[in-house]
């Protein structure tokens, strides 16, 4: 896909996570899917098992260009 890089935000600057390193991070919302949402500098991280209010460290597992995926550690 053109234009399309893994680890860069939407504004073309690298993410503020990297995969594999691990995060304190509170759980803000919940998606549609049903996962928590966090966010480290305003980048959201989609997070499974997880509830508004929980207070986790994650593991980053993938970096997309407009979000993360990481599970509780």
């Amino acid at each position: 896909m053109a234009g399309y890089e893994e680890g860069r935000s939407s504004m073309g600057t690298p993410a503020p996570v990297e995969v594999g390193k691990e995060y304190d991070v509170k759980i803000e919302d919940i998606a549609r899917e049903g996962d928590g949402i966090a966010r480290v500098e305003g980048f959201v991280i989609f997070v499974a098992d997880t509830k508004v209010g929980d207070a986790v460290q994650i593991k980053v597992d993938k970096v997309m260009r407009r979000f993360a995926i990481g599970h509780k550690v």
